[in-house]
């Protein structure tokens, strides 16, 4: 992924939107809270000058009150801060989240491709999580400790210069250690939320094909896989926790140096008459704070660091334009199925070495039934997946209509334009919802007949629930034969002037496969069908058939025309049907698919 420069700062705090009033209120609690216990510490001194050294029970038990009130008054100041700290942070990552989710929305393949799976669930998640902790720690430790250390500073100086100065070596010393400490963790963050999405992308590897891991008994493979990656992660938090670890003990050893030196210098200030009891009590008190007030600083410091990798990932998806935009004046009706590509050439990436379609040119007329055939990598499917736009060409252009799709609006290109593709995907949910992706406001009649055509109500319909028979994450709970017939239905809901099947009869019988071609030509003789298949008896019957070889078109033509003159197609025929590698079963096949 190439670097540029971005705003992450500006970028993510776009997105605090109506959580600005709790982002605010939240330091001006924190402000409130350290202005009264930076009171105590004076009233402290008070009662022990005034009171206690003077015997005076009265002022004892009125200061005294007072330090309650004020004790009253920074608790719900405190409490109120965390509460707005805590609306301001969740609510800002609850955006980040769904403005991430809503771009991902709207990202083509292209951009998905620069970002993996794993690294998306990643940003989506545990950076999220991150910024969003370092976010409220900066609205409130952020806000309370420099304020604390600053204000305590100014009493501490106000009530012995001298004294004073030590906390000024100490936070000067401490400044340094700190900053030495941030410098070498940073770059292990930076390495350590890469690791997390390749631990991220182990584990929806292995989850979501168990099945085939379990086939080929790859289980140890995947256990050693997982365990380097998980080991790396390791590694790396734990070096980051080590050298963070190192601030505990820096910083204790320099407030209790800081409180020895003070109590030590101040008791011969006191001998010496220069300085009362109550004032060296706030001192010690005004020592703890400055110092704990510079370490909580130094732990936003690590946080803040940690988070800026997340933040600048999260970034990175937020400001990701899609390559693939609606036109500002989209044509919002496609007229008819009619496809026509004109010297199209098209590379996956502007840097890509090699072209993967080359000067293809191709006129299919609306309704017409194309089957596609080649070997495997000669395009098939990047073809087709320029039709619906799914990424745009290198050159030339891509017709539907009579308009090129780039002038289409997206959503009603799409919307006519019903892609079935290789890889079938069915959402959790019941039957029912799962074709209505194609047709939200498909009546249970119209879902049915859809299922018809895709021969899928056969096995519907011995489901104890039939339409309401519940569909797991991905269609785990059904066969492939299955899955792909519920993915052409859903297709069909669509009632799309263009029709793509790639590849997705793989795992139907020849005899299904037969009668869901019929119904095709008999249901819908109007829509432009595209089959994409390795199985001869599936294309045979179109009206012409793409070869494809090597990204170019080698020939297009009748299945009888091609037995004539087209080498490529007469191979692919000779194996399937005299040299033995035909379909399996060509009576029935997969009957319970």
């Amino acid at each position: 992924m190439e670097e540029k420069k971005i705003p992450v700062v500006r970028v993510l705090l776009s997105h605090v939107k109506e959580f600005k009033k709790d982002s605010i209120l939240t330091p001006i609690f924190m402000i409130l809270e350290v202005a009264m216990e930076m009171i105590i510490p004076l009233l402290m001194g008070a009662i022990i000058d005034i009171g206690v050294n003077k015997g005076d029970m009265k002022s004892i038990l009125l200061i005294g009150l007072v330090m309650v009130l004020v004790a009253l008054v920074g608790l719900w100041t405190g409490i109120m801060g965390g509460k707005c700290g805590a609306s301001a942070s969740t609510g800002f990552a609850r955006n980040l989240r769904k403005a991430m989710f809503r771009k991902v929305q709207s990202f083509s393949f292209e951009n998905i491709d620069r970002f993996s799976t794993s690294s998306l669930v990643t940003r989506l998640t545990t950076d999220v999580a991150n910024v969003q902790n370092a976010y409220q720690m900066i609205l409130r430790i952020g806000m309370r400790a420099p304020t604390s250390l600053i204000v305590a500073m100014i009493l501490s100086f106000r009530i012995s210069p001298e004294l004073a100065s030590v906390y000024l070596i100490a936070v000067f010393l401490l400044a340094i250690i700190i900053a030495i400490i941030t410098f070498f963790v940073k770059g292990i963050f930076d390495r350590l939320f890469k690791q997390y999405d390749a631990l991220n992308n182990s584990v929806q590897e292995n989850v979501s094909g168990i099945r085939v891991v379990k086939a080929y008994v790859r289980e140890d493979h995947e256990i050693k896989k997982f365990g380097k990656a998980n080991g790396t992660l390791y590694k790396l938090s734990v070096k980051a926790e080590v050298i963070m670890s190192l601030m505990s003990p820096v910083m204790m050893t320099a407030v209790y140096t800081s409180m020895l030196v003070i109590s030590w210098l101040g008791a011969h200030l006191i001998v010496q008459n220069t300085l009362t009891t109550g004032n060296l009590m706030s001192l010690l008190t005004y020592c703890m704070n400055i110092l704990m007030s510079l370490m909580m600083l130094s732990f936003i410091l690590v946080m803040v660091t940690m988070s800026a990798a997340s933040a600048k990932r999260i970034a990175e998806v937020l400001e990701e334009e899609p390559s693939i935009q609606n036109p500002r004046n989209p044509v919002m009706d496609v007229k008819s199925g009619e496809i026509v590509f004109e010297n199209v050439d098209f590379a996956y990436g502007k840097d890509a070495a090699e072209d993967v379609l080359t000067n293809v040119n191709l006129h299919i007329k609306s309704g017409e039934t194309i089957g596609i055939m080649g070997s495997t990598g000669s395009a098939k499917s990047t073809l087709v997946s320029l039709i619906s736009r799914l990424y745009d060409v290198k050159s030339g252009r891509v017709m539907v209509g009579g308009v090129d799709v780039r002038d289409y609006d997206l959503t009603t290109l799409r919307d006519e334009v019903s892609v079935v593709l290789q890889q079938n995907v069915l959402f959790s949910g019941t039957i029912a919802e799962s074709l209505r992706w194609g047709n939200p406001n498909a009546s249970d009649e119209e879902v049915r007949h859809a299922a018809e055509l895709a021969c899928a109500d056969e096995f519907i319909e011995k489901f104890p629930d039939g339409y309401d028979t519940h569909i797991e994450q991905g269609g785990t709970n059904v066969s492939g034969g299955q899955r792909q017939r519920l993915c052409i239905a859903r297709a069909l809901l669509k009632k799309p002037k263009v029709l793509i099947l790639d590849d997705s009869t793989s795992a139907v019988d020849t005899a299904t496969d037969a009668k869901i071609r019929k119904a095709f030509r008999e249901e819908i003789p109007d829509t432009t069908k595209l089959i994409i298949s390795q199985r001869i008896t599936s294309v045979k019957d179109a009206d012409r058939i793409i070869v494809m070889d090597e990204g170019k078109i080698d020939g297009f033509d009748s299945h009888e025309n091609l037995l004539i003159n087209n080498k490529i197609y007469q191979d692919i025929y000779e194996a399937q049907t005299g040299g033995g590698y035909g379909d399996f079963d060509q009576e029935g096949g997969e009957k319970n698919a």
